[in-house]
Parts: structure tokens; C-alpha cells; sequence
């Protein structure tokens, strides 16, 4: 039994060890305001800055019964255009200002709001338009008179392909469309047999090939004066998502970090003074059960900010909010178990009896609590974005730790350090 005890403090000094070496900050600045700039990988649009952008949607031309959805669509292609920008965490979500519908983007780390604008805020609308009267087709790019609108667009699109015409040798882009979208197409051509068919992006007729026959395989070619570098742009945005609806931007600015940095000192400091006061509290009531479970905090908080910087865990505010309540989350783990202790001991039980007892006992309810926490902690973390999704994945992060730390490395140097002999007694 002792020797499993030394296997079981080896491990947990190598993994103390391990963690260690991966929070050591880099440089020697440390200071309390820059300490989490020193440690994380990610950080939030509050403690990094970034780019605040605001967009008006026209929803003139879809029925009001389905505005949500536009909406919620608008939001949906802005966010895969995001995360193809590599944006760490960030914010998208509609809003209303006086009749006007918009959402709102906030880019950490972005600060070229041009370059932001260029990237996300293409409308990219790609629609199929058939002819009503027939139309010189050497004006078909300047206008779109004699045109009309199909049911076929963007969101029908399954995959868009930069390619080379094996015939002409030309750039082009071939288009792959869903299920929906393939019934459409063929229903398009069946009813445009010898007539030309437009591919229309933002307005601009780009091709307008005749049909020939039906085409029921769900393809089609954009072909047109492109070289192989815009042909694999135009691809790149057709990929990342149509919008359903033009969108307009009607607020842009900068947001720079000194407010977030202040709040990371004053978060940072309370946090310190919290975790001071917890330990001078366990010291004095558990005595050296107190003092064994504030060292097993010292090392879940090394664990934690291991893992927050490996996965790694965008830090805002509300993340590190979310950190400082797990470490609330640990202590209460063991209290639960030193209680358990105390009663054991009334009992008349020797040590190593109480402490087996103590856990054993409380692991039910650390359990139970904790496993609760995490499946709201899972909702959370999708059914929100932003800074609740980052709150939701450091507080289960710090759950997930302060259940290893209280179960394994509390009882480790519980069973290693208290004996019939040096047992300085719980108190009762």
C-alpha cells in the first residue's frame, strides 16, 4: 500500500513538473496586469482588442414570416467566413437599433477594419436568372432587365471548384449543388431547354450559357474573363457561404485593450485576494488537512492554466471568470471530504479508516454536483457563442481539474503525510 502512496506522489510531481514548464511565462516581465498576456495563447476581443463591426440587413425583399431565418442565415455565413480568417472566439449576434435589423461582429486581434471589411463583408450572392423577353446578349453584363430571379441561389450550393477547361484551356469554376438544389437546376434547364440560363454574383451577370439539354447531376460551370487566382478567390467565397440577403455596414471601429488589461488587474487581484483568504480559512479550521487541500490548490491552479494555455482557451473576462468560480468549485470538493472526515473520526475510526470513508462518501456528492455543473457547462458552450461559449469551457476545464486534484492528489498526501502518530487532529 505505502508503495502505491509513492507511485501515486511520483506521478503527480512529474505531472507538476510538466505543468510547470508549460505556465512559465516567457520573458522577464511578469507583472500581475501582464501575466495572463505572458501565459495564454488566445485571448478576447476585451483584454486583446480588436475590430467592432456593425451591419444592416435589407430584408425589403423577404416576407416577414421568414426574417428570423435570414437573419440567423446572415449570421451563419459570417460566422464560417470568420472562422476562415482564423479569429480566435468571436462575437457574432443580431441586434435591433430603432426598425433596422443587424448584427454585430467583433474580430479579436483584428485591427485592419478594412481588411476585416473586405474579407467578411462581401455579399457574394450567387442566383440563377432566367429570361422573361429576349435580350442582346452582348448587354448582359451591364443590365438585368429581361431577366428574373429562380429559386435557386447560394445556399443551394454544395461545393465550389477552381479548375482549368480541358477544352479551352480557361479558368473556370465548377459548382456542386445539395439535393435541393439539384431538383431545382434540373427543373431550371427543363424549362430553359435552348435558352440561355444567367449565373449571376452581386448583380453582375458573370456567364450565360444556353441550355442544351436537362442536367439533373447537380453541376454547373461559371466560366468568364477569369485568371486562375480570382477563379480560386471567387471559389474560396462561394465555399465560405451566400448571404441571403444584401447586408450593409453601418458602424466600424477599433477597440483597443487598455480597459480589458485594467479589468484583467482587478480580476487577477480580487482572484488573489480570494484565494489568500480561502487558505488562511482552511489552515485554521482543518489544520493540516487545510493546509494538505490549499497545496492540492495550488497545484489544480497549475493544471488549469496548463491545459488553458494547450488546448488552447481564449481568455476574456468572462473566462477567467469562469476560472476563478471552478477554484470556489475545488475548495468546496474538500470541505466535503474533510466533513466526511470529522464524522468518521466522532465515530471513533482510526485515520486511515476516516480518510477511506471520508472520500468514499463524498464522492457521491462531489459527483453528482460536479456532473451537473458540466452538463450545463456542455449547453452552454453550444447553444452560445462569444464570451459565454469562452466561460463555459474554462469552467469546465477547471471542474473536470478540481475533481482529479480533490479525489487523487488530496488523498495522495493525505494517506502520505497523516498517520496514528503525527496526526495533528481534525477538527471536531
Amino acid at each position: 500500500m505505502r508503495k502505491n502512496l509513492w507511485i501515486s506522489f511520483g506521478i503527480i510531481v512529474i505531472l507538476v513538473v510538466l505543468a510547470i514548464l508549460v505556465d512559465l511565462p516567457k520573458g522577464p516581465n511578469i507583472k500581475i496586469g501582464k501575466y495572463f498576456k505572458e501565459i495564454k495563447v488566445h485571448e478576447g476581443l476585451d483584454l486583446r482588442g480588436g475590430t467592432h463591426l456593425v451591419y444592416e440587413l435589407d430584408l425589403s425583399k423577404i416576407d416577414e414570416k421568414d426574417q428570423d431565418n435570414a437573419v440567423q442565415s446572415v449570421i451563419n455565413v459570417l460566422d464560417r467566413r470568420v472562422n476562415g480568417l482564423g479569429v480566435s472566439e468571436p462575437v457574432i449576434q443580431s441586434a435591433k437599433i430603432g426598425n433596422k435589423k443587424t448584427v454585430i461582429v467583433e474580430l479579436p486581434g483584428i485591427t485592419n477594419i478594412d481588411e476585416a471589411i473586405q474579407e467578411i463583408g462581401k455579399t457574394a450572392q450567387l442566383t440563377f436568372w432566367e429570361q422573361t423577353t429576349s435580350l442582346d446578349s452582348q448587354n448582359l453584363s451591364s443590365q438585368m432587365m429581361g431577366w428574373q430571379p429562380t429559386s435557386l441561389n447560394g445556399s443551394h450550393l454544395k461545393k465550389a471548384t477552381a479548375q482549368i477547361n480541358q477544352q479551352s484551356g480557361e479558368p473556370e469554376i465548377g459548382l456542386q449543388f445539395n439535393s435541393d438544389g439539384t431538383k431545382l437546376f434540373a427543373e431550371i434547364t427543363a424549362r430553359n431547354l435552348n435558352k440561355p440560363v444567367a449565373i449571376v454574383l452581386d448583380n453582375e451577370i458573370l456567364t450565360a450559357p444556353n441550355v442544351k439539354s436537362v442536367i439533373d447531376t447537380g453541376e454547373a460551370v461559371i466560366s468568364g474573363q477569369f485568371t486562375l487566382q480570382e477563379a480560386k478567390k471567387l471559389a474560396i467565397e462561394l465555399n465560405a457561404g451566400a448571404l441571403p440577403v444584401p447586408i450593409s455596414i453601418i458602424e466600424q471601429r477599433n477597440i483597443g485593450p487598455t480597459l480589458g488589461l485594467e479589468s484583467v488587474k482587478s480580476s487577477l487581484v480580487a482572484g488573489l485576494i480570494g484565494l489568500l483568504l480561502i487558505a488562511i480559512f482552511m489552515i485554521i479550521y482543518y489544520r493540516l488537512p487545510g493546509f494538505i487541500a490549499v497545496l492540492a490548490l495550488f497545484i489544480y491552479t497549475l493544471f488549469a492554466l496548463a491545459l488553458f494555455k494547450l488546448i488552447p482557451v481564449t481568455l476574456t473576462l468572462a473566462g477567467i471568470a469562469g476560472f476563478i468560480l471552478s477554484i470556489g468549485m475545488a475548495v468546496d470538493a474538500n470541505i466535503l471530504i474533510f466533513e466526511r472526515m470529522k464524522e468518521e473520526r466522532r465515530l471513533g475510526k482510526t485515520i486511515s479508516a476516516s480518510i477511506d470513508e471520508g472520500f468514499k462518501r463524498a464522492w457521491s456528492s462531489i459527483r453528482d454536483s460536479n456532473i451537473s455543473s458540466l452538463i450545463t457547462c456542455t449547453i452552454l458552450y453550444y447553444t452560445t457563442s462569444g464570451i459565454i461559449k469562452g466561460f463555459a469551457l474554462t469552467l469546465a476545464i477547471g471542474i473536470l481539474v478540481s475533481m482529479f486534484t480533490a479525489i487523487y492528489v488530496s488523498k495522495t498526501f493525505l494517506r502520505l503525510i497523516l498517520n496514528e502518530n503525527n496526526y495533528i487532529k481534525i477538527n471536531k
